[in-house]
């Protein structure tokens, strides 16, 4: 079984200095493949560094985070799409709306949301979406520049039966499924039932968000296997056919190059 981590900041100062060694882990534990969000413009360096030492093993994302869009986020911008032109990139990400944190800059954020999806058409790029208590919000700007010419991930989908029917009506979107579906009360297991598993990729979101008997502790890559344990228990699936055709979902929506389906 080879899994795919389609949401992981490995590159982050949480991981200093065990970066490689749980790099190390991960693939010793059948993790063939790690996609790499950006956060802002502070953590781009640390996150080429890390893709850069593992090619082939961890792909990066080019995004600004909504928590991160401030006063300054017209030069911040200016900066991210800079890259887009320098390197490869597998998605935008991390990009969306937050509102969970702070209001202040919802007029910003949606700004800058709508401007990242815009490069990910004009690229062909897939998005990775962060939505917290904003899925109206963010609803509204993926029809605003154009649903159907959208390729992405609702990454830790934490949205209620309501969130996921409208998101199955976007052909080309999945669900990034975490941690979060192993907690006791979080209900996501009979939220997701209602989606195709062909619409369901896994991620870490690592260092947060660490999936039950890890909860409480940073969360680090080759805990993804929990993930896909209760990924397969929720849909009656053997971890084997659950790893399987989420690599495939996971290959089929991201632009990672030379990887084999299995």
């Amino acid at each position: 079984m080879k899994l795919i981590d389609t949401h992981n900041h490995l590159y982050l100062e949480d991981f200093d200095p065990e970066q490689d060694q749980l790099a190390t882990v991960a693939k010793e534990s059948g993790i063939d493949t790690l996609l790499l969000p950006n956060v802002d413009t502070t953590t781009i360096e640390r996150m080429h560094d890390l893709c850069d030492r593992y090619p082939g093993f961890a792909y990066p994302m080019m995004g600004l985070h909504p928590t991160s869009v401030d006063g300054h986020y017209t030069e911040n911008l200016k900066i991210i799409e800079s890259w887009l032109g320098k390197r490869s990139y597998c998605g935008i990400g991390e990009i969306g709306i937050d509102l969970y944190w702070d209001k202040t800059y919802l007029k910003e954020q949606k700004t800058v949301f709508e401007e990242q999806l815009k490069w990910s058409i004009d690229l062909d790029l897939p998005v990775a979406i962060h939505t917290r208590e904003a899925f109206p919000e963010v609803f509204e700007s993926l029809y605003k520049v154009g649903a159907d010419a959208l390729t992405g991930v609702f990454h830790s989908f934490t949205g209620n039966e309501n969130d996921l029917e409208e998101i199955n009506k976007l052909k080309n979107f999945k669900i990034g499924i975490n941690g979060v579906i192993t907690f006791k009360n979080s209900g996501l297991s009979e939220i997701i039932r209602q989606a195709d598993i062909n619409k369901i990729v896994l991620e870490t979101d690592a260092p947060y968000l660490a999936p039950v008997p890890y909860r409480g502790k940073r969360n680090e890559p080759a805990y993804i296997w929990k993930t896909a344990e209760k990924v397969a228990q929720t849909y009656g699936l053997t971890l084997e056919e659950t790893v399987e055709t989420t690599r495939k979902n996971a290959l089929k929506l991201f632009k990672i190059e030379n990887k084999p389906i299995s």
